[in-house]
C-alpha cells in the first residue's frame, strides 16, 4: 500500500510541476492583451492631441456662405463637423467672419476695425481664408468689353500686394495657426461667354495668390477651380470657342448649366458645390495635422 502510494505522489507530482512549467512558458511565450478600458498607447495618443479645437474663417461670400440653402455657413460648418468626427474631439468652436462681396482690401479693413475679429484669430488653431473672386470682378466690371488678358497684369501685381497685406495683418494676432487660403474657381463663362481666355486669366489669377501664400510660412494655398468650374462630373465648362457653340441651344441662346453652382446666381457654390470644397479643405488639414492638433502647437 505504502509503495503504490509513493508512486502515485510521484507521478501527481511529476504532472503538476510539468503543469506548472508549461503555464509559465505559456506566460512568457504569448504577448500580452492591449487593457480593455482604453489606457496604454491609445490613451497616451489621445493624451497628446487636443480635446477641442478652434476654427476661425474668414473671407467673402465663399466663407459666409452665399448659396448654402440650409443658411449654416457654406463649407465651414462641414469642415469642422468632419474634423471633430476624424478626430474624435470633444468639440470644434467656428467663428464665420464671411462678407458678401468684400475684396481683399476690404476684409483687411474689417479685421482692423474689428475687436471680434481680432480675437477669433487670436485664439484660432486653425484659419481659412476666401479671397480673390471680387478683386478679379472688379477687373472685369472695369472694361468688360475691351478686356485681354493684358488687363489683368497690373491689378494682379495690385492684388497680390493685397494678399501679402492681409496676410501680415493676420500674423499679428496668431502666428502659429496654421492659414489656408482657398483658390478661386472659374463661374464667369456662364456671364462672358465670349471671354474665350478666362480660364487661363483665372488660373494666373490663381497662381498669383499661391505666389504669396507659398511665401507665408505655415500657410496652404487649396486650389477648387478644376473641382467646381465645371461642375460635379466635368458636365460642363467653356473654355474654348467650340466650346461655347456646345452650349447654345436652337435658338442661339445659350442653355449652360452647373451643378455644382447655386442656381439663382449661377456664380456661388450650391451645397453640392460647399460640400465639394469641404471635403478639399479637410484633406489638406489633415495632411497637415501636426500643425494644429498635437498639444503644444501653439
Amino acid at each position: 500500500m505504502k509503495v503504490f502510494f509513493k508512486k502515485n505522489w510521484s507521478s501527481f507530482a511529476l504532472f503538476f510541476i510539468t503543469l506548472i512549467s508549461v503555464f509559465l512558458l505559456l506566460i512568457v511565450a504569448l504577448p500580452k492583451a492591449g487593457p480593455i478600458l482604453g489606457t496604454g498607447t491609445k490613451q497616451t495618443t489621445k493624451a497628446q492631441t487636443k480635446e477641442v479645437i478652434h476654427y476661425t474663417a474668414i473671407g467673402d461670400s465663399l466663407t459666409e456662405g452665399i448659396g448654402d440653402l440650409t443658411n449654416s455657413g457654406g463649407f465651414v460648418p462641414l469642415v469642422a463637423s468632419d474634423l471633430q468626427e476624424r478626430y474624435h474631439l470633444n468639440g470644434v468652436q467656428t467663428d464665420n467672419f464671411g462678407k458678401n462681396g468684400d475684396r481683399s482690401d476690404q476684409i483687411l479693413k474689417r479685421i482692423k476695425k474689428s475687436q471680434e475679429i481680432q480675437d477669433g484669430l487670436t485664439s484660432a488653431d486653425v484659419i481659412t481664408l476666401t479671397v480673390g473672386g471680387n478683386d478679379l470682378m472688379k477687373v472685369i466690371k472695369g472694361d468688360v468689353f475691351r478686356l485681354t488678358k493684358n488687363s489683368f497684369e497690373k491689378p494682379l501685381k495690385k492684388y497680390q500686394k493685397e494678399v501679402e497685406k492681409l496676410l501680415t495683418e493676420i500674423r499679428k494676432y496668431n502666428g502659429h495657426a496654421p492659414i489656408y487660403v482657398l483658390g478661386i474657381y472659374n463661374p464667369f463663362y456662364l456671364y462672358f461667354p465670349d471671354i474665350t481666355e478666362m480660364q487661363e486669366i483665372v488660373d494666373s489669377w490663381n497662381n498669383g495668390t499661391e505666389e504669396i501664400v507659398k511665401a507665408e510660412k505655415n500657410a496652404y494655398f487649396i486650389p477648387i477651380n478644376d473641382l467646381l468650374y465645371k461642375g460635379a462630373g466635368d458636365e460642363v465648362g467653356i473654355v474654348s470657342s467650340e466650346d461655347i457653340a456646345s452650349g447654345m441651344t436652337s435658338s442661339g441662346e445659350q442653355d449652360i448649366k452647373n451643378n455644382a453652382l447655386y442656381e439663382e446666381d449661377h456664380f456661388h457654390p450650391n451645397n453640392l458645390g460647399y460640400q465639394i470644397m469641404a471635403s478639399t479643405v479637410r484633406d489638406e488639414m489633415v495632411k497637415t495635422k501636426n500643425e494644429w492638433l498635437k498639444k503644444g502647437s501653439e
